[in-house]
């Protein structure tokens, strides 16, 4: 009897620390083409995952150019690192990073055109992504 009691006792414990290791879920959308916005966006990406979340990025519109090998862009203050400079380093660190489904045919480009660790979004999957429960999605 007492172990049941225990264990009844410390299961809402044990289901809390379960429910505390999962990192948090956050898909960061970005269709902007101005250089601040794309380097805010990625600033919070990067400082999102040094706390522990788990970051998905879609890139659309005009944001999709970071996803290119060729992409370069103007360097902000005050750390002089550019958009693609802090995609990459959020890529590193685990975040996973997407076109939208209508960038690369609408732009000319291909999925070759595409920097490592970027792929094509597909709708389906990114909708699903983006219902899942807990799910935080941030605009820019």
């Amino acid at each position: 009897m007492k172990k049941a009691l225990l264990a009844a006792a410390l299961a809402p414990a044990l289901i809390g620390t379960a429910m505390a290791a999962e990192p948090q879920q956050i898909t960061v959308t970005l269709t902007s083409a101005s250089p601040m916005s794309q380097g805010m966006a990625m600033v919070l990406a990067n400082q999102m995952q040094e706390q522990g979340a788990q970051v998905d990025i879609l890139l659309c519109d005009a944001a999709g150019a970071l996803a290119l090998k060729d992409a370069q862009g103007e360097a902000l203050k005050p750390n002089n690192l550019t958009p693609v400079q802090l995609l990459d380093a959020a890529l590193k660190k685990g975040a996973t990073a997407s076109v939208c489904a209508l960038y690369l045919p609408n732009s000319n480009k291909t999925v070759d055109d595409l920097r490592e660790g970027v792929t094509a979004a597909k709708p389906a999957d990114m909708a699903a992504r983006l219902l899942e429960p807990g799910r935080k999605v941030m605009g820019f």
